[in-house]
Formats: C-alpha cells, structure tokens, sequence
C-alpha cells in the first residue's frame, strides 16, 4: 500500500486525477479472456492515449459472466501492465458479500491502488440508508485500500446524496462515480467534493464539471478509447485546457467530437452496448472479440451501419 487507510482521501485527492477508462475485457473465439489482447490494449491505452488510470473487471468488462478465478487474473494483468504508469481501480463489486470482499482482500494485496465497490441490490428493502452505511463500513473495517462507492440504476435504485454523505465519512471512502441525473451529482459534490471525489461517466458532461464544479477526476467509461487514436487525442486535449483554466479553448476541442459522438450514438444497437463497444474498438485497431452470454453480439448488418459511422466520423487513425 502506498498510503494508510486513514490518508486514502488525501491521496486520492493528490494522485487520482485526470482521465481514467473503464476496461472492456477481449475474450477469444472459444470465450476464454484474451489476455493478450488485453495487455496490448492497456499499453495502447497508457503509453499512446495518456490514460492516467484504469477501472477493470467492471459492468463494462462483463463481470457477471467471469469465474472468481477470472476476475483476480483481470485485476492482476492491470496492475502488472500499468505499473508505474498508470493507476487501477479494481471493481470487487458482486451481489454476494463473500465474494466481494475475497475480491477486495485480493485487490489490495496484489498491488492496484483502490476498489469499487458497486451499491448491492436491496430486495424489499424501503429504507436503504442504514443498510447502505453498514455495507460499506464492513469494507472499510476489513481493509485499508481506497474506496469508491458506485451508484447506479442496475441496483434498482440510486442512493441518495444524503446517503453518500454518511458514508463518505467512513475513513478510507475517498470517491464516487455516481451514475446518476445531474442535478444530484452536482448537489453531492457541493455538500462532500471537498473531501472525496464525485464523478460521472458522462464524457460529454466532463468539461462542463471541471469548470462549475472543479472536478479534477473523470471516473470512468469507455469514451476514452472509443474518441481517440495515437494520433487524435483530442479528449486529453480538452481536458488539459480545462485544467489550466483554458475553457474557451476547451469547449472548441471537446465540441469537435461532436461528429464522432453521433456516429456512435446513432449506430449503436440499443441492446447491445458491449458487443458495440469492441467491435468500435476492433476498428480503431484494438482488440475487441465477442462478448458473453447474456449478452450478444453484433450481426452481419449491424457491424456494416457501424463501420459505416465509424469511417465517417472524422477520427484520425
């Protein structure tokens, strides 16, 4: 660990800055995870794109469908490809507490630098707020790596700003992605941004928090790597501008993906995120493959409108 369970926020607050992506994993054509491909990626992504942190073994990285055994070797390929480079937020997140916490034991002891750990769905309950608390104080009473609590609306519900207050307080709490509307990620950042971090997935949003809200953490999706090349980084560009107080400068960047955002928006498959994802990766040169079940893949036709959209969207590859 490079830092006490007790300075987990102030480290955080000095180290986990700038751009961090959420990993999707390549699977072979048998479905095993290729982890080749996956190293090549996480280079491509640390050493040409500037990627300062990775999120691995999350939603994006179809979880769900890995073995325990899987997911550990997911969080240790990361941590030996970026060391050094870049930093790792491991997602320990799973509906089954045993799991989750064997995952997050591992997680710290292998070296990545914090956890996630995603708010569990709550069957019946009504009132979440104690439940909430005690779930992720068993997390903070086991371990001293930094945490990130994770709302979204997979749980069936989204936690609350007043929720994520209590437990931000608990000792090595230190961020959120809050995949949530607006107007309650920027109350919560107003009540707490001064102790952790409060992010969204949102790219198209990013700019706008750096300068009302002075968020200095993008955590974390997939845009990342779905907007830039080696030789087109123009999300770092925005993004730097928007750091040295640069935001006239900034907006005219970020406004220049507009074209590339609606190629995506309008070629990807409503029901098939993931298997849009790698495949927007696999022609940008990365290592895409199939996805697993539940979740599918894309057609003959679909990948034709995708291709289609990509090759007209002004990227430079």
């Amino acid at each position: 660990m490079k830092y006490t369970k007790n300075d987990a926020k102030a480290y955080a607050r000095e180290n986990m800055r700038g751009i961090w992506a959420a990993a999707l994993t390549p699977f072979n054509a048998d479905l095993s995870i290729d982890e080749a491909g996956l190293r090549s990626n996480i280079r491509h992504w640390v050493d040409d794109l500037d990627i300062q942190g990775l999120f691995v073994a999350g939603k994006q990285g179809e979880f769900f469908s890995m073995s325990l055994e899987e997911r550990k070797r997911n969080i240790q390929i990361a941590v030996d490809e970026c060391a050094g480079k870049a930093g790792v937020i491991a997602s320990v997140s799973d509906q089954n507490m045993d799991t989750a916490l064997e995952l997050a034991h591992y997680a710290q002891d292998c070296g990545a630098d914090y956890i996630v750990v995603h708010a569990p769905v709550l069957s019946f309950v009504h009132d979440r707020n104690e439940v909430l608390y005690q779930y992720y104080k068993r997390f903070c009473d086991e371990l001293d790596i930094g945490i990130a609590m994770w709302s979204h609306p997979d749980s069936g519900y989204l936690m609350q700003p007043e929720e994520c207050a209590r437990i931000a307080e608990l000792p090595n709490i230190m961020a959120i992605k809050y995949s949530v509307p607006r107007e309650m990620y920027v109350r919560l950042s107003r009540m707490i941004g001064d102790k952790i971090h409060v992010s969204t997935s949102q790219e198209d949003e990013w700019l706008d928090n750096i300068e009302e809200l002075n968020w200095k953490l993008y955590l974390c999706s997939s845009p990342p790597y779905q907007l830039q090349t080696a030789n087109d980084k123009r999300m770092h560009e925005y993004t730097q501008l928007a750091f040295e107080g640069k935001f006239d400068a900034a907006r005219k960047v970020r406004d220049s993906l507009n074209p590339v955002r609606a190629a995506m928006a309008r070629s990807r498959p409503a029901g098939k995120p993931t298997a849009f994802g790698k495949y927007w990766q696999e022609l940008l040169g990365q290592v895409g493959g199939p996805v697993r079940a539940p979740m599918l893949d894309l057609t003959d036709q679909e990948k034709a409108a995708v291709r289609a959209a990509f090759e007209g969207c002004g990227l430079k590859t």
